[in-house]
């Protein structure tokens, strides 16, 4: 296939990319860099399957989607958007403008080809979930203008967009939500727990654990979840499919954990806990068994060892902590 990647320089896009390409596909890449890094992507120039093309998936302009891929394309998947808290709190309006305008054009590019269209969503569109798993028919608990809005109303009307155009134009579209996900390509300033806490752990800095640590979690590891999303592109499901690890822990559990594979000395602070902040994370995963065969497959355990090992491999690079 020849698929467009949008968001394709990023943490989760760049190994998408990776994915695509080792199983014969040509990749596409459409990135601004704003949040992207070349870095993620360097491995793959050398490949003829591979371009790259540094473009705002929100510019309001129509001719745009003409200049992403001039040539016929058979799926996009639309990941580009701000996706950590420190990042979309910075930039609130090009996160909205992401989850609408982008949406939109990487939809019209779509439509304009009769592609497969996937939509990364995310479990914060479930909010501070009063439903525990969440499961897709669940509609959520989302304060709309508290200071996550941004991104978890962003994601709410990507997907009402997705499901308008498969409803109304005949697109075969499709919906993942995606809860926490980590691995190496994680940027150690992103503010993500995972790459926090190892990174913090890493340089014997004290290990900041916002509220009392008891709010819980549910991480994948980067390979299993691209499983799912390349999964979801080859099938004609509408979705939403959740697609993250019912493995559930603490986040002080996480900090322990991360303490003991780096044999850090680091103590643990507290921190006043966010607003809106959820308390408990897990999802149901059962319609991602069931339409798409796919379960997690990482543990936690082998999956945060890799993952140290990366960040301690690049240990000695200029680390900037995300307050």
């Amino acid at each position: 296939m020849y698929v467009v990647v949008t968001g394709g320089a990023g943490f989760l896009g760049s190994h998408l990319c990776g994915a695509l390409l080792e199983r014969g596909d040509r990749v596409l890449c459409v990135d601004d860099f704003s949040t992207g890094r070349a870095e993620n992507i360097s491995e793959y120039f050398a490949s003829p399957e591979f371009e790259v093309r540094e473009i705002d998936v929100t510019s309001t302009a129509a001719e745009t989607v003409d200049r992403w891929a001039p040539g016929r394309v058979d799926a996009v998947a639309h990941l580009a958007s701000p996706a950590s808290p420190p990042d979309y709190q910075r930039r609130p309006l090009q996160t909205l403008a992401a989850g609408s305008r982008g949406t939109e054009n990487a939809l019209r590019l779509a439509t304009r080809d009769g592609a497969r269209f996937v939509l990364a969503s995310t479990s914060e569109v479930y909010g501070d979930p009063e439903i525990h798993p969440q499961r897709e028919d669940y509609w959520g608990n989302v304060n709309p203008i508290g200071p996550r809005s941004v991104y978890d109303e962003a994601k709410r009307f990507a997907e009402a967009l997705t499901v308008a155009h498969a409803r109304d134009r005949g697109l075969n579209a499709g919906i993942i939500r995606i809860f926490n996900t980590y691995g190496p390509r994680m940027r150690p300033q992103d503010g993500r727990v995972v790459s926090t806490f190892i990174t913090q752990a890493l340089a014997g800095e004290p290990i900041t654990v916002y509220g009392d640590g008891s709010q819980t979690r549910s991480f994948c590891y980067v390979d299993d979840l691209i499983r799912g999303i390349v999964a979801m592109l080859d099938r004609p499901v509408l979705g939403p499919v959740n697609l993250g690890n019912p493995s559930e822990r603490t986040v002080r559990q996480l900090a322990d954990q991360i303490l003991s594979l780096t044999r850090s000395t680091s103590t643990v602070e507290y921190r006043s806990l966010p607003v809106d902040d959820p308390t408990r994370r897990r999802p149901d995963i059962t319609a991602a068994a069931d339409v798409l065969g796919w379960r997690p497959q990482v543990s936690i355990e082998d999956g945060l060892r890799r993952t140290v090992d990366w960040f301690a491999s690049r240990a000695k690079e200029p680390v900037e902590l995300s307050a």
